[in-house]
Protein backbone atom coordinates (compact mmCIF):
# COMPACT_ATOMS: atom_id res chain seq x y z
CA UNK A 1 0.00 0.00 0.00
CA UNK A 2 1.47 3.85 -0.49
CA UNK A 3 3.51 5.10 2.01
CA UNK A 4 4.97 3.38 4.86
CA UNK A 5 5.63 3.13 8.58
CA UNK A 6 8.38 5.31 8.66
CA UNK A 7 6.71 7.81 6.33
CA UNK A 8 2.74 7.41 6.32
CA UNK A 9 0.85 9.22 3.77
CA UNK A 10 -2.66 8.12 2.13
CA UNK A 11 -3.71 7.99 -1.60
CA UNK A 12 -6.95 8.12 -2.72
CA UNK A 13 -8.65 7.80 -6.45
CA UNK A 14 -11.87 8.98 -7.73
CA UNK A 15 -13.57 8.72 -10.44
CA UNK A 16 -14.60 11.38 -12.58
CA UNK A 17 -17.25 14.17 -12.07
CA UNK A 18 -16.81 12.75 -7.84
CA UNK A 19 -15.70 16.52 -6.11
CA UNK A 20 -13.42 14.92 -2.59
CA UNK A 21 -12.01 18.42 -2.16
CA UNK A 22 -14.01 19.35 0.94
CA UNK A 23 -12.96 16.10 2.48
CA UNK A 24 -9.26 16.52 1.80
CA UNK A 25 -9.44 19.90 3.22
CA UNK A 26 -10.62 18.36 6.43
CA UNK A 27 -8.07 15.83 6.06
CA UNK A 28 -5.48 18.73 6.30
CA UNK A 29 -6.75 20.89 8.62
CA UNK A 30 -6.53 17.22 11.08
CA UNK A 31 -3.34 15.89 9.88
CA UNK A 32 -1.11 18.35 8.43
CA UNK A 33 1.80 16.13 8.69
CA UNK A 34 0.38 13.04 6.31
CA UNK A 35 0.08 13.89 2.76
CA UNK A 36 -3.11 12.74 1.03
CA UNK A 37 -2.82 12.57 -2.79
CA UNK A 38 -5.36 12.64 -5.06
CA UNK A 39 -5.07 10.39 -8.41
CA UNK A 40 -8.20 10.42 -10.76
CA UNK A 41 -8.79 7.07 -12.72
CA UNK A 42 -11.81 5.57 -14.97
CA UNK A 43 -15.35 4.40 -13.78
CA UNK A 44 -13.40 0.80 -15.34
CA UNK A 45 -10.57 0.80 -13.04
CA UNK A 46 -11.54 2.28 -9.81
CA UNK A 47 -12.10 -0.79 -8.48
CA UNK A 48 -9.55 -2.59 -9.96
CA UNK A 49 -6.77 0.20 -8.71
CA UNK A 50 -7.79 -0.60 -5.11
CA UNK A 51 -7.09 -4.59 -5.07
CA UNK A 52 -4.07 -4.00 -7.34
CA UNK A 53 -3.19 -1.39 -4.08
CA UNK A 54 -2.32 1.43 -6.22
CA UNK A 55 -4.65 3.29 -4.31
CA UNK A 56 -5.53 3.46 -0.35
CA UNK A 57 -9.39 3.96 -1.02
CA UNK A 58 -11.30 5.37 -4.11
CA UNK A 59 -14.47 7.25 -4.57
CA UNK A 60 -16.80 5.33 -7.21
CA UNK A 61 -19.66 4.74 -8.51
CA UNK A 62 -22.37 2.07 -7.55
CA UNK A 63 -22.91 -0.20 -9.07
CA UNK A 64 -19.38 -2.00 -9.50
CA UNK A 65 -17.77 -5.26 -8.55
CA UNK A 66 -17.78 -4.86 -5.08
CA UNK A 67 -15.68 -8.57 -4.56
CA UNK A 68 -12.77 -8.35 -1.90
CA UNK A 69 -13.79 -4.63 -1.41
CA UNK A 70 -15.78 -2.59 1.30
CA UNK A 71 -17.96 0.06 0.47
CA UNK A 72 -19.70 2.71 2.06
CA UNK A 73 -22.42 4.44 -0.24
CA UNK A 74 -22.06 8.26 0.45
CA UNK A 75 -24.48 10.19 -1.75
CA UNK A 76 -27.10 9.25 -4.87
CA UNK A 77 -26.86 11.52 -7.82
CA UNK A 78 -29.46 12.94 -9.46
CA UNK A 79 -30.00 11.36 -13.37
CA UNK A 80 -30.37 14.03 -15.69
CA UNK A 81 -30.80 14.17 -19.71
CA UNK A 82 -28.35 16.39 -21.56
CA UNK A 83 -29.64 18.09 -24.35
CA UNK A 84 -28.90 21.16 -26.91
CA UNK A 85 -30.28 24.67 -25.27
CA UNK A 86 -33.40 24.68 -27.98
CA UNK A 87 -34.80 21.00 -27.87
CA UNK A 88 -38.17 20.95 -26.90
CA UNK A 89 -37.24 18.82 -23.93
CA UNK A 90 -35.93 22.39 -22.36
CA UNK A 91 -39.37 23.47 -21.91
CA UNK A 92 -40.02 21.28 -19.11
CA UNK A 93 -38.88 21.13 -15.68
CA UNK A 94 -38.66 17.24 -15.39
CA UNK A 95 -38.93 14.71 -18.21
CA UNK A 96 -39.46 11.06 -17.57
CA UNK A 97 -38.21 8.61 -19.99
CA UNK A 98 -41.43 8.01 -21.89
CA UNK A 99 -40.82 11.34 -22.96
CA UNK A 100 -37.34 10.04 -24.62
CA UNK A 101 -39.09 7.14 -26.36
CA UNK A 102 -39.04 8.79 -29.72
CA UNK A 103 -35.04 10.45 -29.08
CA UNK A 104 -31.83 8.75 -30.14
CA UNK A 105 -30.02 8.15 -26.99
CA UNK A 106 -26.23 7.87 -27.06
CA UNK A 107 -25.43 4.90 -24.82
CA UNK A 108 -21.06 5.03 -23.84
CA UNK A 109 -19.01 2.91 -23.50
CA UNK A 110 -18.35 4.16 -19.50
CA UNK A 111 -21.89 4.39 -19.01
CA UNK A 112 -22.13 4.12 -14.79
CA UNK A 113 -25.97 3.36 -14.81
CA UNK A 114 -27.25 0.63 -14.46
CA UNK A 115 -29.90 0.11 -17.35
CA UNK A 116 -32.46 -2.95 -17.43
CA UNK A 117 -33.00 -1.55 -20.79
CA UNK A 118 -31.58 1.72 -21.99
CA UNK A 119 -34.26 4.39 -23.16
CA UNK A 120 -35.16 5.79 -26.28
CA UNK A 121 -33.36 4.68 -30.05
CA UNK A 122 -30.56 3.38 -29.46
CA UNK A 123 -27.36 4.67 -31.73
CA UNK A 124 -25.44 2.30 -34.57
CA UNK A 125 -22.56 2.61 -32.74
CA UNK A 126 -21.76 3.46 -28.82
CA UNK A 127 -19.41 6.27 -27.80
CA UNK A 128 -15.92 5.32 -26.09
CA UNK A 129 -16.63 7.96 -23.65
CA UNK A 130 -19.08 10.57 -22.10
CA UNK A 131 -16.68 12.77 -23.02
CA UNK A 132 -17.81 11.59 -26.35
CA UNK A 133 -21.00 11.40 -26.18
CA UNK A 134 -21.57 15.16 -25.05
CA UNK A 135 -19.39 16.68 -28.00
CA UNK A 136 -22.34 14.10 -30.01
CA UNK A 137 -25.36 15.91 -28.61
CA UNK A 138 -23.65 19.12 -29.09
CA UNK A 139 -23.25 18.52 -32.90
CA UNK A 140 -27.19 17.28 -32.87
CA UNK A 141 -26.74 13.76 -33.36
CA UNK A 142 -28.56 12.25 -30.11
CA UNK A 143 -29.35 13.06 -26.53
CA UNK A 144 -27.31 11.51 -23.37
CA UNK A 145 -28.40 10.62 -20.20
CA UNK A 146 -26.20 10.53 -17.11
CA UNK A 147 -25.40 11.74 -13.56
CA UNK A 148 -25.71 15.10 -12.96
CA UNK A 149 -22.09 15.77 -11.47
CA UNK A 150 -20.98 14.32 -15.10
CA UNK A 151 -23.62 16.47 -16.96
CA UNK A 152 -21.39 19.98 -15.13
CA UNK A 153 -18.05 18.06 -15.62
CA UNK A 154 -18.79 18.30 -19.50
CA UNK A 155 -20.96 21.44 -19.24
CA UNK A 156 -20.97 23.07 -22.80
CA UNK A 157 -22.68 26.71 -23.42
CA UNK A 158 -24.90 24.99 -25.98
CA UNK A 159 -25.97 22.55 -24.37
CA UNK A 160 -28.54 22.02 -21.09
CA UNK A 161 -29.91 19.52 -18.93
CA UNK A 162 -33.20 18.13 -16.88
CA UNK A 163 -33.98 15.69 -14.15
CA UNK A 164 -34.88 12.36 -15.63
CA UNK A 165 -37.49 11.49 -13.14
CA UNK A 166 -37.91 7.67 -13.32
CA UNK A 167 -33.98 6.83 -14.49
CA UNK A 168 -31.87 4.49 -12.52
CA UNK A 169 -29.82 6.25 -10.30
CA UNK A 170 -25.81 6.10 -9.26
CA UNK A 171 -24.55 6.39 -5.74
CA UNK A 172 -21.22 7.55 -4.91
CA UNK A 173 -19.57 4.97 -2.62
CA UNK A 174 -15.95 5.09 -0.71
CA UNK A 175 -14.39 1.51 -1.52
CA UNK A 176 -11.39 0.13 0.13
CA UNK A 177 -9.63 -3.38 0.67
CA UNK A 178 -11.30 -5.75 3.02
CA UNK A 179 -9.00 -6.52 6.30
CA UNK A 180 -7.12 -3.53 5.75
CA UNK A 181 -9.27 -0.86 7.44
CA UNK A 182 -5.93 1.16 8.58
CA UNK A 183 -5.99 4.20 11.49
CA UNK A 184 -5.14 6.17 8.51
CA UNK A 185 -8.21 4.46 6.52
CA UNK A 186 -10.51 4.67 9.66
CA UNK A 187 -9.77 8.72 10.12
CA UNK A 188 -10.56 9.19 6.43
CA UNK A 189 -13.78 7.52 6.45
CA UNK A 190 -14.49 9.87 9.85
CA UNK A 191 -13.76 12.55 8.20
CA UNK A 192 -16.25 11.75 5.47
CA UNK A 193 -19.26 10.32 7.67
CA UNK A 194 -18.90 14.33 9.37
CA UNK A 195 -17.45 12.54 12.36
CA UNK A 196 -15.72 15.59 15.00
CA UNK A 197 -11.88 15.76 15.84
CA UNK A 198 -12.81 14.85 19.17
CA UNK A 199 -14.44 11.37 18.08
CA UNK A 200 -12.47 8.21 19.48
CA UNK A 201 -13.98 6.05 16.70
CA UNK A 202 -10.74 4.28 15.10
CA UNK A 203 -8.15 5.80 17.43
CA UNK A 204 -7.00 4.56 21.15
CA UNK A 205 -9.05 6.05 23.41
CA UNK A 206 -7.53 8.79 25.58
CA UNK A 207 -6.88 7.65 28.79
CA UNK A 208 -9.74 8.88 31.72
CA UNK A 209 -8.51 11.62 33.58
CA UNK A 210 -7.46 10.84 37.06
CA UNK A 211 -10.01 11.64 39.73
CA UNK A 212 -9.01 13.73 42.86
CA UNK A 213 -9.57 11.99 46.04
CA UNK A 214 -12.92 12.66 47.88
CA UNK A 215 -12.56 15.36 50.22
CA UNK A 216 -12.77 14.64 53.57
CA UNK A 217 -16.28 14.75 55.40
CA UNK A 218 -16.32 16.75 58.22
CA UNK A 219 -17.17 14.93 61.59
CA UNK A 220 -20.22 15.98 62.95
CA UNK A 221 -20.29 18.22 66.02
CA UNK A 222 -21.16 16.62 69.17
CA UNK A 223 -24.64 18.09 70.71
CA UNK A 224 -23.72 19.98 73.43
CA UNK A 225 -24.73 19.11 76.87
CA UNK A 226 -26.75 20.87 79.69
CA UNK A 227 -24.52 21.82 82.18
CA UNK A 228 -24.41 20.64 85.24
CA UNK A 229 -26.30 21.86 88.25
CA UNK A 230 -27.92 24.50 85.83
CA UNK A 231 -31.23 25.72 86.58
CA UNK A 232 -34.16 23.28 84.84
CA UNK A 233 -37.14 24.71 83.09
CA UNK A 234 -40.39 23.54 84.22
CA UNK A 235 -43.53 22.99 82.41
CA UNK A 236 -45.29 26.21 82.92
CA UNK A 237 -42.74 28.08 84.53
CA UNK A 238 -40.47 31.09 83.58
CA UNK A 239 -36.59 31.00 84.22
CA UNK A 240 -36.45 27.10 85.58
CA UNK A 241 -37.78 28.71 89.38
CA UNK A 242 -39.59 26.30 91.19
CA UNK A 243 -43.15 27.33 92.63
CA UNK A 244 -44.53 26.77 96.12
CA UNK A 245 -48.04 25.35 96.67
CA UNK A 246 -50.63 27.84 96.91
CA UNK A 247 -51.85 28.83 100.19
CA UNK A 248 -55.77 28.78 101.09
CA UNK A 249 -57.02 32.04 102.05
Amino acid sequence: MPGSDDSPSFTLAYVPGVTPGKWVRTWHERSPEVPLTLVQVTAADAAERVRARDTDAVLLRLPTDRSGLHAIPLYTETTVVVVPKDHVVTAADEVSLADLADELVLHPLDDTLDWERPPGRSALERPATTGDAVALVAAGVGLLVVPQSLARLHHRRDLTYRPVADAPQSRVALAWLEDETTDLMEQFIGIVRGRTVNSTRGRRPAEPAKSSPPARQQSKQPKATPRRGGPRRQPGGKGGRRRGPRRRS
